[in-house]
C-alpha cells in the first residue's frame, strides 16, 4: 500500500451528492465535503478519502479604527517602527496615524489621542 499520501494519484473527487459518495454522505452528514478516489503509484491499491468539516467558529473580525498617535519629535527610531508598521504622518493634527491594533501592538496606547 501506498506508504504516504503525497505518493497517490487523484482519479475522481465527487460532492457528496454524487453516486460513490452517497453512503459516505449517510455515514458523515453534513459534515462531508468532498470524497477523492485516489491510486496509489503502482496501480495497485485505491484509496477512499473524506475531507470533513470538524470545526465551525465565528470568526472574530478586528477593529481597524485609525487613532492618532503622538510620537516626539526627537524620537526618530520609534517614528520609523511606527512608519514600517504602516502608519502616517498627519501634519495638521501633528500625530501618527495608524490602526488601533498597531498602536497596541507597539506599546502605544498611552500614547493615543482624540486629535
Amino acid at each position: 500500500m501506498a506508504k504516504r499520501i503525497n505518493e497517490t494519484r487523484v482519479l475522481k473527487k465527487l460532492s457528496p451528492t454524487q453516486p460513490g459518495a452517497i453512503k459516505l454522505a449517510r455515514k458523515y452528514g453534513d459534515a462531508l465535503l468532498c470524497v477523492r478516489y485516489r491510486n496509489d503509484a503502482s496501480g495497485t491499491y485505491r484509496l477512499t478519502t473524506v475531507e470533513l468539516v470538524v470545526d465551525r467558529a465565528m470568526i472574530q473580525t478586528r477593529s481597524d479604527r485609525i487613532v492618532g498617535v503622538r510620537i516626539g519629535y526627537g524620537e526618530k527610531s520609534l517614528q520609523s517602527v511606527a512608519r514600517a508598521s504602516g502608519a502616517t504622518w498627519d501634519a495638521k493634527a501633528k500625530v501618527w496615524r495608524m490602526p488601533h491594533r498597531i498602536a497596541t501592538r507597539l506599546g502605544l496606547l498611552e500614547r493615543v489621542t482624540d486629535a
